[in-house]
């Protein structure tokens, strides 16, 4: 036999301050997340970039050829 649930009426108010703290709670998620990520930026990309500088012959240096390429090195 099934169960049946009940879900009680809530007015607009309600649903919308659950949303705000959703909300909040993804927003400092995120926050906190980039602030970790950029605190390590200079690894990962150490990281990523490894074979590429590898394989570079001696007398070469990696260089980006527009302001946003550093931001796509993978």
């Amino acid at each position: 036999m099934a169960k049946t649930e009940q879900f009680e009426q809530q007015p607009l108010s309600v649903h919308l301050a659950e949303l705000r703290s959703c909300l909040i709670i993804s927003l400092v998620a995120v926050a906190l997340s980039f602030v970790l990520t950029y605190a390590v930026v200079e690894e990962l990309a150490d990281w990523f970039l490894k074979p590429l500088i590898s394989v570079l012959p001696e007398d070469r240096v990696l260089i980006f050829t527009s302001y946003q390429a550093g931001f796509f090195f993978i």
